[in-house]
């Protein structure tokens, strides 16, 4: 029997872990169980226009579980947007699809499946939750800030720092997202941005008994660097891993830390993409489980492959 890996979060982020475990496929059962409480962008329209629960996280995981080239594939279905038109300027041809299938068949879980089929998906992908709900953030000043795209991007004062943030209104885990989690052997948590994107795909109400019905290993695949005008987490690295662990009932058994040290070049770039390194500190951490590994993508950002080669060297040995 094989075993199972679920990996969890936004789009961006988990399509990074998602692209690096699929080459697994033949040795593991790979799901995806990710967050729907996108409120900006295409899918934010979408969501308010045709009343469905916001495609693009999702569209993005479905992609990346493609055995074909992704960067193509998420060119054509979610970067290119139209622009003549003014009623579907801002959309991707990914985004209406799934919204057109849901319209058709009056099911959101059909449009993910039909997707799946269309890019010969080599896994599945669940919605967090089926439940229409917003991510609500208290700041350290005690005011709320309602809305993903609001926290993601924040308008307010960036000193604040967020203390905490749940799903108002309240929503039930999706019975298929609890089954492969409470099924599964590796749990991978992330890359990408903590709040809105990681801890925002198990707040609804039910995964706190699925995790610990669970026996999996947790793992959390951490970057070196993050955006500096994004939400207002974490600063140092360890805190990043203690705020995870805040919202989960048990502590994770690994930690991915990308080892990259950036050259001049490099910190030059990320500076224009307004990002920074997050300052590394370990000493913060004793008795932890922590696995280095130089996983940088040429040209910024993080690379599925040589994560894979971590994961399949150091966790699924």
């Amino acid at each position: 029997m094989k075993k199972k890996i679920v990996v969890m979060g936004g789009g961006n982020g988990s399509a990074i872990t998602l692209n690096a475990v699929k080459k697994f496929v033949d040795n593991f059962e790979i799901s995806a169980v990710i967050s729907v409480s996108d409120s900006g962008g295409s899918s934010g329209r979408l969501r308010q226009e045709f009343d469905t629960l916001p495609p693009g996280d999702i569209l993005r995981a479905v992609l990346a579980l493609s055995p074909y080239d992704y960067p193509i594939l998420k060119k054509i279905f979610h970067i290119n947007r139209f622009s003549d038109n003014i009623k579907l300027a801002g959309h991707n041809l990914g985004n209406l699809f799934m919204t057109l299938i849901k319209n058709y068949t009056g099911n959101f879980i059909d449009s993910i499946r039909t997707l799946e089929q269309a890019v010969e998906a080599v896994g599945q992908v669940y919605p967090a939750t089926l439940n229409k709900t917003d991510l609500v953030a208290e700041l350290s000043d005690n005011s709320l800030i309602k809305g993903e795209a609001k926290i993601d991007i924040p308008e307010y004062n960036k000193n604040l720092r967020i203390k905490k943030v749940w799903l108002e209104p309240e929503a039930q885990i999706y019975s298929e997202a609890k089954r492969v989690i409470e099924e599964a052997d590796y749990i991978f948590f992330g890359p990408g941005s903590l709040y809105t994107s990681v801890i925002a795909s198990f707040l609804p109400n039910g995964f706190q008994e699925a995790f610990k019905n669970s026996q999996a290993k947790f793992i959390y695949v951490a970057g070196n660097a993050r955006q500096k005008n994004g939400e207002t987490g974490p600063r140092v690295w360890s805190e990043f891993v203690k705020t995870l662990e805040n919202y989960l009932p048990r502590p994770l058994d690994f930690i991915i830390r990308n080892s990259h040290q950036f050259n001049e070049m490099e910190k030059k770039k990320y500076e224009e993409r307004c990002w920074e390194e997050t300052p590394f500190d370990p000493e913060n951490l004793p008795n932890r489980k922590i696995i280095l590994g130089d996983y940088e993508r040429f040209g910024g950002g993080l690379c599925p492959d040589k994560l894979r080669e971590i994961i399949k060297k150091e966790i699924l040995k």
